[in-house]
Formats: structure tokens, C-alpha cells, sequence
């Protein structure tokens, strides 16, 4: 449902992310994420922040047009238009929250960019064909996500460019994408009158940002830039890698336990349908545990567990391997109730 708080808050957020993604040279996208998702379905997010992040280009081509490094953009795009198709399809089909999973992790391991030297010499420059694989991979999760600025950064950092070239040159790169992206979305189906009214409301703010950022971008240092650039991917990073995690543990019913037991601890991981523990014990090292079905044991061992049935009603069987051999545990239940528990090894 659209509200008038809904578009306040994502316009506030958005000009503030604008404002900060000029000064850390991108991220505006992956800041606004999990904002976005507070009041749209995740499979919405990629075609609001497109709407979003295709005016905030334009606005900043028109802004630092004579910054724009053409062949960079030369090289960058042709690869990137082709894999935005695949993205876009792709995200139907794919839970995002796995991508958002992998992506706040890469963006987290930037942070040892921060102690390393700031400047790049033209030795250390990247050749312009690797521009073709970044460009395809940048086309492939912007089709998927909405928005992956930040994570190529540091190819623009590297590449020595000032942070008006930075800015205008990923916008030139960015904008063909975007508007690529409007269209198939809308083919899709993942395009309509909600997504249209956030998605103008960051693209109202993204202009509002690149118009301020005209007057603040010339005021801050190169050496500054290149710092906050580094941090803004570490810290949405962060966001990104514990959002992604809290939906992902809520949808697979997922859970970890610590309990003591007799000369040892054993860790208990759940998740969906499957149980896996970890065991140790002084005196038997460390054990790795699974539930599994009957029909994954060894016919041989089936026969004895069955043997030991009794008036047990249920029978939950785990593997077990350990530093003393591969075993089968079977636990025999009677109304919710556990009668014993039987160690077999296993048999070939």
C-alpha cells in the first residue's frame, strides 16, 4: 500500500543515500535496499531502485558531463547490455535474499582496502579488456538486484580516476542498464502503479542529491572520496549480510543449540527439514551427525534396527562420523516418548 509516509521515507532516504553515494563515488542502490524493503515485496525492489538510479544518471550525466571517460564506457557497456537480459530473467526464478547473502559478504571484504595505499599508478591500472568482464558482470546483478554500484568500485578506484570522473563516468555506464531494465521489468510483470509511485519518489530525490552535489562534491579531497568509498561498501555490507541472514534463518526454520552432554558439548544446526549436529567428547574426539531417511541406510543395517524396534512406534536414525568410524544411531519413540537408543556400526 502507498502511503504518505511510505514515499516520505523513502525520499529522505533516497536523497540522503544519493548524497552520500556522490560522495563515496556509488552504493545509492545498495544503501536504499533494505529501506525499500521495509515497504515493498523483495521481487519489487530491483524495479523501484531502477527508476530511482536511471534519473539519478541522467541527472548526473547533465551534471558532470564533461567528466565522462567515453572509453571506459566504450568498454563497459557493450558487455553489459546483453547480461542485464539474463539478470532480469533470472529474477523470477531466483531467491534474491542468497544474492543479497553474497553480495554483503564481497562488499565486507573491502575493508582491507582501507590500510592499503591510496594512490594508483598507471602500471597498476587494470587493461581496458577486463572492462568487458566487469561490464558483463555488472550488467548480470544489476538485472538481478536493481543495483551493484559499489561492488565495482574498486575497479573505478583503480583505474586512478578522479571523483568527478567516477561519478560521471559509472553514470554514463549505468543509465543504458537502467532504462533496459524499466522495460523488462514492465514485460515481466514485476512493474506497476506501487512500484511506479516509489520508484518516482527516489527519482524526484536523486535529482534534488545530484543538484546539491554539484556544490559539495568540489569541496571534498580525493583522499576522502576514496576512504568513504571503502566504507560505504562495508557498511552496506554489513546491513546487507544481516538482513539477508535474519530472512534467510525465519524461511528455512533455521536454528543453532550449544548443549552440554557427558565428557563433551554437542552443537545442534537445523535447518528446513534437515538436522546435522557436531559432537565432542574427551574421550571420543569430534563427531559430525545427520538425520536421514531409513532408505539412505545400508539395507544390511535397516534389518538390525528394525530388529531392535520393539513396541517403538517411530525411529529416527542418524549418521554418524567420527574420528572412530562411520556409525548408524537409531532412537525408538512411543507416543513422543524415547524408549532407547542404539548405536550400529556400519556395514558394506
Amino acid at each position: 500500500m502507498v502511503t504518505i509516509e511510505s514515499i516520505a521515507l523513502l525520499f529522505l532516504s533516497a536523497f540522503v543515500a544519493f548524497s552520500l553515494s556522490a560522495v563515496s563515488g556509488g552504493g545509492a542502490g545498495l544503501l536504499l535496499i533494505p529501506v525499500i524493503g521495509f515497504v515493498a515485496p523483495v521481487v519489487q525492489v530491483p524495479a523501484i531502485l531502477s527508476i530511482g538510479t536511471a534519473t539519478s544518471s541522467v541527472s548526473r550525466i547533465v551534471a558532470f558531463k564533461t567528466h565522462i571517460q567515453w572509453k571506459i564506457v566504450g568498454w563497459f557497456v557493450p558487455a553489459a547490455v546483453p547480461a542485464v537480459f539474463l539478470g532480469a530473467w533470472l529474477l523470477r526464478f531466483v531467491n534474491p535474499h542468497y544474492l543479497e547473502l553474497g553480495l554483503g559478504l564481497f562488499l565486507i571484504s573491502n575493508w582491507i582496502f582501507l590500510f592499503r595505499k591510496k594512490n594508483t599508478s598507471a602500471e597498476d591500472r587494470p587493461p581496458h579488456r577486463s572492462l568487458l568482464l566487469v561490464g558483463f558482470f555488472a550488467g548480470f546483478l544489476s538485472g538481478l538486484t536493481g543495483a551493484v554500484g559499489l561492488l565495482f568500485n574498486r575497479f573505478y578506484l583503480r583505474w586512478g580516476m578522479t571523483k568527478e570522473q567516477i561519478v560521471a563516468t559509472r553514470a554514463a555506464n549505468e543509465v543504458v542498464l537502467h532504462i533496459i531494465k524499466i522495460v523488462l521489468y514492465t514485460m515481466f510483470g514485476l512493474l506497476n502503479l506501487k512500484v511506479a509511485a516509489f520508484g518516482f519518489a527516489i527519482a524526484i530525490a536523486s535529482i534534488a542529491s545530484s543538484w546539491f552535489m554539484t556544490w559539495g562534491l568540489s569541496r571534498i579531497s580525493e583522499s576522502l572520496f576514496r576512504t568513504a568509498g571503502y566504507v560505504s561498501m562495508v557498511i552496506s555490507g554489513l546491513v546487507m549480510t544481516f538482513q539477508s541472514v535474519n530472512v534467510l534463518v525465519e524461511q528455512n526454520n533455521a536454528s543453532v543449540t550449544f548443549s552440554p552432554i557427558a565428557l563433551g558439548v554437542e552443537s545442534k544446526i537445523q535447518w528446513q527439514n534437515a538436522g546435522i549436529a557436531f559432537e565432542f567428547q574427551f574421550d571420543e574426539g569430534l563427531e559430525f551427525e545427520q538425520t536421514v531417511s531409513m532408505n539412505d541406510v545400508p539395507e544390511e543395517v535397516q534389518k538390525i534396527i528394525l530388529a531392535h524396534q520393539g513396541n517403538a512406534s517411530n525411529i529416527v536414525v542418524e549418521e554418524v562420523h567420527g574420528l572412530n568410524g562411520h556409525s548408524f544411531e537409531a532412537y525408538y519413540f512411543s507416543d513422543n516418548k524415547l524408549l532407547k537408543k542404539c548405536e550400529f556400526p556400519a556395514t558394506r
